[in-house]
């Protein structure tokens, strides 16, 4: 029971993040590289806290830092600036979409065996993606906020990939995130648009503060600490929630609208990667039957 407790209250922090950035940019209480900029400072500050408190040792210098450090960059930036213009569900989708097929091809790149069940079920969510923005009638979907997105989600899944091999999460990603802050500060001031200063509101620094230090810090963490006693299949359903807390989310609290076509598409994305997570499953269990 506390196992399930603490991965529902991990999804809760990841679909919060989208609700947090959505919320701030709608309203205008900051623009989207100062969401970023202090999201990372404050993930990084809890973090290297946390790394410091159990005596880990940070290892800025290490094989694939670079790579991390770039991909955690690419994830934040693009996040934010796509929900200038998506609904926090909707961008929650999108990402976690191409957070799964970014993760699927560098395996199919790395010269892993994939089940066929994974090629189906990657497919699947491919066209579920294809459907949800394709320009269609009165429903069209910002093609910006979904480069922009699918930029993040590339993004998370090449972090995701490169950490793999990390002898110690909780420590890299508190490197990564360390390392970021200053990459991401150089490209808030480099990016068109930011010569002059954006109006920042106390209001909008809360919330990318605890986007930042609750959310993704303290959540990253949690999940870290469960991670390790969820099987690989489980760890992968149980994150196809975020999508669906995160369109709840913004149903209840920003007032977004659920059209019949996200919940369909949604239901064909999230439908082909539970597919592709069960399947091999499923096979493996019957042949040991």
């Amino acid at each position: 029971m506390r196992l399930f407790l603490l991965t529902a209250l991990t999804m809760l922090a990841f679909a919060a993040n989208s609700i947090l950035n959505r919320m701030a940019l709608a309203a205008g209480d900051i623009d989207a590289m100062g969401f970023a900029v202090i999201r990372v400072a404050a993930g990084a500050a809890v973090l290297v806290l946390l790394a410091i408190v159990q005596r880990r040792r940070l290892p800025l210098v290490a094989p694939g830092r670079a790579a991390g450090v770039m991909s955690l960059c690419l994830y934040l930036i693009g996040f934010s600036v796509a929900y200038l213009r998506l609904d926090a569900g909707l961008g929650a989708l999108i990402l976690f979409g191409c957070v799964q097929i970014t993760m699927f091809a560098g395996a199919v790149i790395a010269g892993e065996t994939v089940p066929r069940a994974r090629w189906i079920g990657a497919g699947v969510a491919l066209i579920g993606l294809a459907w949800l923005v394709w320009p269609a009638g009165a429903v069209q979907v910002p093609l910006l906020g979904t480069l922009f997105m699918a930029l993040a989600g590339a993004g998370w899944g090449v972090y995701s990939l490169a950490g793999r091999k990390s002898g110690d999460p909780l420590a890299a990603t508190a490197a990564n995130f360390l390392l970021a802050v200053p990459v991401c500060g150089a490209a808030a001031l480099l990016l068109p648009g930011a010569a002059e200063p954006p109006a920042i509101t106390p209001r909008g620094v809360v919330l990318a503060g605890l986007s930042g230090a609750v959310t993704s810090g303290l959540g990253y963490a949690l999940w870290y600490s469960v991670l390790p006693r969820l099987d690989s299949a489980v760890a992968g359903l149980v994150q196809l929630t975020v999508p669906v807390i995160a369109i709840l989310g913004g149903i209840a609290l920003l007032g977004e609208g659920v059209s019949l076509r996200l919940a369909a598409a949604g239901a064909v994305v999230l439908g082909g990667i539970a597919y592709g997570l069960l399947a091999p499953q499923r096979r493996i269990g019957s042949s040991g039957s």
